[in-house]
C-alpha cells in the first residue's frame, strides 16, 4: 500500500534576513530588511600556496604587499596580477606590515618577534629585535617614528628611524593587537586580555576610551570624521595552541589609511569563541566580561568628543577587519563564512555585501577608485571588490528538511523586475543531508511567481536557486520565496497514561455555577438524578488540570500524545477487564487529553485501559493513521468490606471484641472504632499490618470504655467504607 501523507502542507518560506542568510550567495547581497539584490562583482587577483594571509599593504605601484603564514613570507602582487616572494622570514608568520619613510617595508614576525626592515630591491636586515614573543601591529608616525604593539606583555615600542627602540606604553594587558591614529595624530591602541582602545599622547600618557566587555579589540580604524570604529571580539584569551602553528590561524585587522597600515593575526579556530594566539607558549586568561549575551563580536564607534557607541552586536561572525568606503559607509570584513557586510544609515543597519568560498575574510585595502582588494584564510586568497555592480548574482538556499520523503507541492516567489531584468528560480532534491552526486540534477526555471509545480522527484531534502540577472541598469529585487510540501503522514504517539487513584477528580471552574470536573462528560452518580430534572449539559475544554478533589466512583484518566505533522488528534478511550481479549469503548473522538470513568457502570475487577489516537481531523480517511497504548491494570472496586463479630467475652470491667473484615476485590486498609460515637481510634489486625482482603482483630476494653457502645468502621484500599456495632454492652458477663 501506498505511504500517506499528511493533508495539511507544510510551507518553507525564506522571507527576512535571517532566513536568507542561512543561504549562500554570489554577487548578491542581502539588507536589513531582507531584500536581495545584486552587489558588488567580486573578482580573482592572487591565490596563494599559503592557508593564511594576514595583510595587504599598498606597493608605490599599484600592486600589493601579502603578509602571510605559516612559512613567513611577504608575498608582492603586482598591477597586472604576477606575484612573487619578496622576503622570507625564519619565523612563521608575517602578522604586520608597514611601508618605511624611505621606501621600502617594515614586516614584524612572530613568534619570537622581530621586525626586518625590507627595501625596495627585497634586501633585508633586522631592524629591531625586542624580547617580547609576539608582534601585532605597526604603524609609522608622520616624523618616521615606528610604533609596534607586542605580546605577551601588552608592550608598545617606539623606534627611531636609525632603528633605536624603546617601550613606549606598557598597557599591562596581555596583547596590543591593534594600533593606529586618530585626526590629532595620538596614537590609538587596541589590547587583548582585556578589550579595551587606549589614546596615548606623545609623551606617553594614556586615556583609555573604551573598556568593552569583550576580550579583544582586533581591529582600530579612524574616518575621515575622525570618528574611531574597533572591532572587538570574545574569546578565552591568548593560551598555548593545542596543535603546532599549521592549524587555522585566525587573522587580526589592518589599516586603511595611506600614512600607516598595521596587521594583527590570531590562530584561527573552528569555533571562534575558542581563538588562541599563534606561538608556543602564552598565559591563559579569563573569559571577558558578561560574554554569555556579547554574542561573537561587535563594532563600536568613538566620537571625536570621547563618547562612544554599539554600532552593530554580531551573533554569530567574527569581525576581523574594517574600512571605509568614499560615501561614508562601513564595511566589515568577518568570518567563519566568508561575509563582507557593510553598515550604513542612522541608524547603522548591515548588509550582507557579499560572501566568498572562503572561511575567514581577513583584511581590507580599499582605494581611491572604491574598489576594495580583501585577503582571505582557509584557504588564501586575494579578492577585488567592485565598485560596479554585478550583471549577476546566484542565492543557492538552505536545505530543507522534510523529515521523510514528501511530496512537493508549488513553489512562489515575491520579487520586483522590470526592464528585461528576471528572476530564475529552480530546484532540486535528494535524500542525504549535503547535496550530492546522488541528487537529482536542477529543475529547468519555473515561469509563475504565483506558483509553479515543483519538478524535482520525491525525496526527503529540497533546496532552491535563484540567479537574478540585470539588464541595461534596471536590477531585480527578491524578497521571498515559498515551497510547499506535503510530509509523510506520521503515525500519532501516546507516550504516557497515568491512572490516577480512585475517586480523584480535578475541577474545570466556570464564571458561574459550580465547578465542573475536567474530562467529564457525564454526572456524578450522586446528582445524575437532578441533573436529568434540570436538564442540564456539559461541555469539556481543554486538558489542563484544575483543582484536586475526590468524587466517589469516578476514575481519571490522562495520557500524553504527539504527532510529527502537527495534526489535530481525537482520542477513543476502551477497556477490557484483566484476562480477557476484547476491548470495549468507554468515549470515542475526545479531543482532549483526558478523560473520567464512572466506574459504578462496570463490576468489581482488575481492569486495563486503552487510549487510540488517530488523525483523522486532518487526514483524509484512507490516509489518517493511529497510534495507541494499554495503561497498566489498576482495580475497580466499588463495594465496602463486611465486618462480621466473631465473638464477644466480658471479664468483670474487661470486654474483649473478636471481628474478622473481608473484602472480596481489595485489600483491606484501615480499620476504627468509636465508642458513643466519640473519636475514632485505630486498631490494628493480628499480624500487625492491613494488606490482605481478610484480617482478623481483637477489641479489649476496659474499665468506663467496657459500657459504652462500640462502633467499627472498616475502609478498604479504594476508599469504600462500612461500619457494624461491636455489641460490647449486650454481651453476657463471663461466669
Amino acid at each position: 500500500m501506498a505511504a500517506g501523507h499528511a493533508a495539511l502542507p507544510t510551507f518553507w518560506q525564506v522571507s527576512n534576513e535571517a532566513e536568507f542568510l542561512q543561504g549562500d550567495v554570489e554577487n548578491l547581497s542581502i539588507d536589513a530588511y531582507g531584500r536581495l539584490t545584486l552587489g558588488p562583482a567580486v573578482s580573482p587577483v592572487y591565490e596563494s600556496s599559503a592557508p593564511f594571509l594576514w595583510t595587504l599593504v599598498s606597493a608605490p605601484d599599484g600592486g600589493v604587499f601579502i603578509g602571510s603564514g605559516n612559512e613567513g613570507q611577504v608575498l608582492r602582487v603586482d598591477a597586472n596580477g604576477s606575484s612573487r616572494v619578496f622576503f622570507d622570514a625564519e619565523e612563521l608568520e608575517v602578522h604586520a606590515i608597514a611601508p618605511a619613510p624611505s621606501g621600502g617595508i617594515y614586516a614584524a614576525t612572530s613568534p619570537d618577534g622581530k621586525i626586518y626592515r625590507i627595501d625596495a630591491s627585497g634586501a633585508s636586515a633586522v631592524f629591531f629585535d625586542p624580547p617580547d614573543r609576539y608582534i601585532w601591529s605597526l604603524v609609522v608616525d608622520a616624523a618616521g617614528n615606528l610604533f609596534a604593539g607586542t605580546g605577551d606583555k601588552g608592550q608598545i615600542y617606539k623606534i627611531t628611524p636609525d632603528g633605536r627602540g624603546a617601550p613606549f606604553y606598557n598597557t599591562k594587558a596581555t596583547h596590543v593587537m591593534t594600533l593606529a591614529f586618530d585626526r590629532e595624530r595620538r596614537l590609538l591602541a587596541g589590547t587583548e586580555s582585556p578589550g579595551r582602545v587606549f589614546q596615548i599622547d606623545p609623551g606617553g600618557k594614556p586615556f583609555v576610551l573604551l573598556d568593552s566587555p569583550y576580550n579583544e579589540i582586533r581591529a582600530l580604524r579612524v574616518d575621515a570624521r575622525g570618528d574611531i570604529y574597533a572591532a572587538a571580539v570574545t574569546g578565552r584569551g591568548a593560551q598555548a595552541p593545542e596543535r603546532p602553528p599549521v592549524q587555522a590561524p585566525e587573522p587580526p585587522p589592518q589599516p586603511v589609511a595611506s600614512v600607516s597600515t598595521e596587521v594583527v593575526s590570531i590562530t584561527i579556530a573552528a569555533d571562534a569563541s575558542s581563538a588562541v594566539q599563534t606561538g608556543t607558549a602564552a598565559t591563559p586568561q579569563p573569559s571577558p566580561r558578561g560574554t554569555q549575551a556579547l554574542g561573537t563580536g561587535a563594532v563600536y564607534r568613538i566620537m571625536p568628543d570621547g563618547v562612544s557607541d554599539l554600532v552593530w552586536q554580531l551573533r554569530e561572525d567574527v569581525p576581523y577587519d574594517i574600512a571605509f568606503e568614499n560615501g561614508g559607509s562601513v564595511l566589515v570584513a568577518t568570518g567563519n563564512e566568508g561575509k563582507i557586510y557593510r553598515l550604513s544609515g542612522d541608524p547603522m543597519q548591515p548588509t550582507l555585501l557579499t560572501r566568498a568560498t572562503v572561511q575567514q575574510v581577513t583584511a581590507l585595502l580599499p582605494d581611491r577608485t572604491g574598489r576594495v582588494l580583501f585577503a582571505t584564510s582557509n584557504p588564501g586568497k586575494v579578492l577585488r571588490l567592485s565598485a560596479e555592480r554585478a550583471d549577476r548574482g546566484t542565492y543557492l538556499s538552505d536545505v530543507r528538511d522534510a523529515q521523510s520523503v514528501a511530496t512537493w507541492g508549488a513553489i512562489k516567489w515575491q520579487a520586483v523586475a522590470s526592464g528585461g531584468a528576471r528572476v530564475e528560480i529552480a530546484t532540486r532534491s535528494g535524500n542525504t543531508r549535503t547535496a550530492d552526486e546522488t541528487w537529482s540534477d536542477w529543475s529547468a526555471s519555473y515561469t509563475d511567481p504565483n506558483g509553479s509545480p515543483i519538478a524535482s522527484p520525491r525525496a526527503r531534502y529540497l533546496q532552491w536557486r535563484a540567479v537574478l540577472a540585470a539588464r541595461s541598469d534596471q536590477a531585480p529585487v527578491l524578497t521571498s520565496v515559498t515551497a510547499a510540501y506535503l510530509p509523510r503522514n506520521a503515525r500519532p504517539r501516546i507516550s504516557s497514561i497515568t491512572v490516577h487513584p480512585p475517586g480523584t477528580v480535578f475541577q474545570r471552574p466556570f464564571p458561574t455555577g459550580e465547578p465542573e470536573i475536567a474530562g467529564f462528560e457525564g454526572d456524578t452518580p450522586d446528582r445524575r438524578a437532578a441533573a436529568q430534572n434540570a436538564g442540564a449539559t456539559t461541555t469539556t475544554g481543554g486538558p489542563a488540570l484544575g483543582r484536586r478533589a475526590y468524587q466517589k466512583g469516578l476514575l481519571t484518566l490522562v495520557w500524553r500524545a504527539d504527532d510529527e505533522n502537527r495534526d489535530e488528534l481525537v482520542y477513543d478511550v476502551l477497556y477490557r477487564r484483566e484476562g480477557e481479549t476484547a476491548w470495549k469503548p468507554l468515549r470515542r473522538a475526545l479531543r482532549d487529553e483526558i478523560f473520567v470513568w464512572d466506574t459504578t457502570s462496570v463490576p468489581n475487577g482488575r481492569y486495563v485501559a486503552q487510549v487510540v489516537a488517530s488523525d483523522l481531523p486532518s487526514n483524509a480517511p484512507d490516509t489518517a493513521l493511529a497510534g495507541s497504548m494499554e495503561s497498566t491494570a489498576f482495580e475497580i472496586d466499588n463495594l465496602p468490606p463486611t465486618i462480621t463479630v466473631t465473638g464477644v467475652r466480658r471479664d468483670g470491667a474487661r470486654v474483649a471484641i473478636a471481628f474478622d473484615v473481608r473484602d472480596a476485590d481489595s485489600s483491606v486498609q484501615k480499620v476504627e472504632y468509636s465508642l458513643d460515637g466519640d473519636r475514632w481510634q485505630a486498631i490494628y489486625p493480628k499480624d500487625g499490618i492491613a494488606d490482605s482482603r481478610s484480617e482478623q482483630f481483637d477489641l479489649t476494653l476496659e474499665g468506663e470504655s467496657a459500657a459504652r457502645a462500640v462502633i467499627i468502621r472498616a475502609t478498604d484500599a479504594l476508599n469504600n467504607v462500612t461500619s457494624a456495632r461491636g455489641e460490647a454492652a449486650a454481651a453476657p458477663a463471663r461466669r
